[in-house]
């Protein structure tokens, strides 16, 4: 669980920018589907219990699957006209689902520190705890060996503790410790750790960043990018099979939840057209574990919107180009941070401060960066954490909107965090749809409601209910790596709103019906990233699906987290299985 969201720090980019940006930048997409008929026999039937998805359609008993599309649905006598000789039986032990879909998520971000010791609060629920994971890591670890944590996020421990240079020396005297904080702008290192990197307490703080002191005296916090980029210099840079690895570790952990497409988010913010390339390079070498939408960086390469829409259209990375697997599908623009990082935009300013966070663009600028995404004929994916960032972009996207009428390119919003009823009554006029961090709730409701915002704000937290009250098709996703890809537990946020902390209900109001939160994960979703063929178990839909050990359509919410996926399967072929 992390706090840090959408582009990629200078940090991540100093640690991972060779081995991402040393690869081909030629896009060759896979097609592995080329050649796949649609015919009127089944080379596939799936026997079971069959939750389609579909409102209010009865549970089937069997599927037929033809060229990975499914051509009947229903009961298994329905079926016997589409069997074939050739048709391969299965009978999955569980509930067969829609495959499900995380339509915001970030793999070239998370790769930074994928590898190292998780410290989220969702881990650790007590401070003592996290000094304790630090110990035993220490103790498991050679001397003089690296001891990394990520995600460590004090605002959710109360009086917001941060780890000290002394605390981590006593429990890691041989090993140099470095622990990232989950909004990715600050690291923890102990005595060992500064050694390694050369700094002392007469080391200047670089521009721009600082190494926190007392009395003189490194503390152990090492805050913002160009102090950050220092303490990473002893670190063994990862390698472009690293990087692969890393890639396929986090898509096979979104098959292992069930999942069967999403969206990378913010793609080209470390080293451009190359994290493109490199999904197609590693989809030809072996089918991706889910397929994956791409959300084209509007700084890609460091460069103007203009400059870098004219790179992706020049290497062939144009609206919806690509294949089955591995898609171009929008323009992405950021307008604001992180509310729990106190960078998000607001009307009213934080908590005990006298700001409300400010935009990343000009008026003008803003305008600009999405004329330029709307001209090549993307889809936008515009990020609004806080309420007046919802409002900057709004106001851009109801002037320039007109202009462009007729296409069904479905914008969005992402992360809507805080939004007024008005806010949601004009982005249903506007045509944007919302797509909310839900579990934003569930990890953080209590620290925007006792120490970020305060209650009345924190009660227009990831307004689902409303949304669909305006009218509006809202999805909910991950933001991973801000939350875990477990779309069935960002369900159970939505339908319960409870918090983690205290298990009170943040603002009932916005609760939503099981009915309503499936969808926003199933279909929703899926007519977020233009993949019309998936979200539902229909005949002529796509064969993605997921073997659970239950049904959600049925079953308490509460339990949805904890319901096993024994497979994921995609085109009617396996993607994981457990």
């Amino acid at each position: 669980m992390s706090s840090a969201c959408c582009s990629a720090s200078p940090v991540a980019k100093a640690h991972l920018h060779h081995a991402l940006g040393s690869g081909s930048t030629t896009v060759e997409p896979a097609h592995h589907a080329r050649g796949a008929t649609t015919g009127d026999r089944a080379d596939l039937l799936v026997l079971g219990r069959i939750v389609t998805g579909v409102p209010s359609a009865p549970p089937a008993e069997a599927m037929a699957v033809s060229g990975g599309s499914i051509i009947g649905i229903g009961t298994k006598a329905d079926m016997d006209a589409l069997v074939g000789p050739s048709t391969q039986t299965i009978s999955p032990d569980g509930v067969i689902l829609p495959g499900l879909i995380d339509p915001h998520m970030h793999i070239w971000t998370s790769l930074l520190n994928l590898t190292w010791n998780e410290l989220s609060h969702a881990r650790y629920p007590k401070f003592d705890d996290v000094v304790g994971a630090i110990a035993a890591a220490a103790k498991q670890a050679a001397p003089g060996a690296w001891v990394l944590g990520r995600n460590f996020d004090p605002s959710l421990y109360p009086g917001e503790p941060v780890l000290t240079r002394d605390t981590m020396d006593k429990v890691a005297p041989d090993n140099p410790v470095l622990i990232m904080n989950a909004s990715g702008h600050f690291f923890y290192a102990n005595s060992k750790a500064f050694a390694a990197a050369g700094v002392t307490d007469d080391t200047p703080d670089p521009p721009g960043g600082i190494f926190g002191r007392t009395d003189g005296r490194l503390n152990g916090t090492i805050g913002e990018p160009p102090a950050m980029m220092v303490m990473l210099g002893p670190l063994p840079k990862p390698t472009s099979q690293d990087i692969a690895a890393g890639v396929n570790q986090i898509l096979m952990a979104a098959a292992r939840r069930g999942v069967t497409s999403v969206r990378e988010a913010a793609t080209g913010s470390i080293a451009g057209i190359g994290e493109y390339a490199l999904l197609h390079q590693l989809n030809g070498a072996a089918r991706l574990p889910v397929r994956v939408s791409t959300a084209q960086f509007s700084l890609a390469g460091g460069k103007s919107p203009a400059e870098a829409a004219a790179d992706w259209a020049a290497a062939g990375v144009t609206p919806f180009s690509g294949d089955e697997m591995v898609r171009a599908d929008a323009w992405k623009v950021i307008t604001d941070g992180s509310n729990q990082g106190r960078s998000g935009y607001f009307m009213q300013p934080y908590l005990g401060e006298d700001t409300g966070g400010k935009a990343d663009w000009t008026p003008e600028g803003l305008r600009d960066a999405l004329r330029v995404g709307l001209d090549a004929g993307w889809q936008l994916m515009v990020h609004t954490n806080g309420d007046a960032a919802v409002e900057f972009a709004l106001e851009a996207a109801e002037e320039l909107f007109p202009g462009y009428a007729g296409t069904d390119l479905r914008h969005r919003f992402e992360h809507v965090s805080f939004t007024t009823d008005d806010q949601l009554t004009r982005m249903a006029a506007a045509g944007v749809s919302p797509s909310f961090l839900m579990n934003h709730v569930y990890f953080w409701g209590a620290a925007f409601r006792d120490t970020i915002l305060g209650p009345e704000r924190a009660g227009r937290l990831d307004r689902l209910a409303s949304a669909y009250a305006a009218g509006l098709r809202p999805s909910i996703h991950s933001d991973y790596n801000v939350t875990e890809i477990d779309p069935l537990h960002s369900a159970r946020t939505a339908v319960q709103r409870k918090l983690q902390a205290d298990g009170s209900v943040l603002n009932p109001a916005e609760c939503v019906t099981p009915e309503q939160a499936l969808t926003a994960i199933t279909t929703n979703a899926a007519w977020q990233i233009h993949a019309d063929d998936r979200g539902t178990l229909e005949v002529g839909k796509r064969a993605d699906f997921a073997v659970a050990a239950d049904d959600p359509w049925s079953s308490d919410p509460e339990s949805w987290p904890d319901i096993a996926i024994h497979a994921t399967y995609i085109d009617g072929t396996p993607a994981f299985e457990g």
